[in-house]
């Protein structure tokens, strides 16, 4: 179990709770939740509100500080809000010795696990947001989000770049594995070039593992400087 308490947390958070209870549900894993002998709310509500709520900040910083056109925004923002971004936000903070979670998760590693941890940083946002409102939120997330510090690089374009400079080859993205509960399910994608597999990659999404693949496969290709 966690040896960190909640006023801790709000220490690092620079922000007292008006009302603690949020704080505490933000920082409750389902795990610990299903183990309790007494009703307790877990942070999966909260985690879908604090992921709208990153996304609006993520792309009003964005819209505001790049003059860069909208397919590239977008490709941005899903850096800025993805579980690897969020894991290592989370990380600078370390969010995980603050989680509550059950015992098998807690001996699982849970607290060092990217989807859970990740998961628990869109919680607290969404705590938050209802608990300060959208200028608290944005205060706490906006140090996160300077560009050259947090976005991560598009391997898929990259790799598609590289690709194209050899006329007549050709990508392709296969979905070659799925595990876990439909609520944190876990995907693996293969990447082939010209139908022969070169990487895999696994993610939380589809779209992630994608991104996984395509940087495995860059590294096979062009050596890990990329």
């Amino acid at each position: 179990m966690s040896n960190r308490s909640f006023e801790q947390l709000e220490q690092v958070l620079h922000y007292h709770f008006k009302n603690p209870a949020l704080l505490r549900i933000a920082m409750t894993h389902t795990s610990f939740a299903n183990e309790s002998r007494v009703p307790t709310r877990h942070n999966e509500r909260l985690e879908f509100l604090g992921d709208s709520v990153l996304s609006v900040v993520a792309a009003d910083y964005l819209f505001h500080h790049s003059t860069r056109p909208e397919g590239e925004l977008t490709r941005m923002r899903a850096s800025l809000v993805s579980e690897e971004a969020l894991y290592r936000f989370a990380c600078e903070i370390d969010l995980g010795s603050y989680l509550r979670l059950g015992r098998g998760e807690e001996l699982g590693g849970g607290r060092t696990r990217p989807s859970v941890v990740s998961d628990a940083f869109e919680a607290l946002i969404a705590a938050l947001y209802l608990d300060g409102g959208l200028e608290t939120a944005r205060a706490f997330i906006l140090p996160f989000l300077t560009e050259g510090k947090t976005a991560d690089p598009d391997y898929k374009t990259k790799l598609q770049e590289l690709v194209q400079e050899t006329p007549g080859a050709a990508l392709q993205y296969t979905v070659v594995g799925e595990s876990g509960p439909d609520h944190d399910k876990t995907f693996e994608v293969q990447v082939s070039l010209n139908g022969q597999a070169v990487a895999s990659g696994r993610g939380r999404s589809k779209k992630a593992a994608e991104q996984q693949a395509a940087r495995q496969a860059l590294e096979k290709l062009t050596g890990p400087a990329l």
